[in-house]
């Protein structure tokens, strides 16, 4: 079963899910808020996409954070944000394997789903 990783009351997550649902593809919502982000995959995320794909530098809680915590960010920094800031990590993502599928974008989505 496919797991997307996000937020489940976000604009963005519910089109992804919508989507899912409507080429009935199965998949478990594993929701940052609430069951966490373990260290290990974020670290993972990081390590294949880079911190600049996983941080969502244009979402809101990004944008509220003190500069001092957000200022030359590099894998390390980003990890450590990122666990005590869930709410800071893109969304969704979906992890296949050989290739981690970060944001909404039906083109793509289409293209590996379809």
């Amino acid at each position: 079963m496919l797991h997307i990783y996000g937020i489940k009351r976000c604009d963005t997550m519910s089109k992804a899910m919508a989507w899912l649902r409507d080429r009935h593809i199965d998949f478990r919502l594993h929701d940052y808020q609430k069951d966490g982000v373990p260290e290990s995959l974020l670290a993972d995320w990081i390590r294949r996409a880079g911190w600049q794909s996983v941080v969502n530098a244009r979402g809101t809680t990004f944008r509220k954070l003190p500069p001092a915590l957000t200022a030359d960010l590099d894998d390390g920094k980003a990890l450590a944000l990122l666990k005590a800031h869930a709410s800071a990590i893109r969304r969704p993502i979906v992890d296949l394997g050989d290739d981690l599928l970060i944001g909404f974008d039906a083109g793509r989505w289409s293209k590996v789903f379809e």
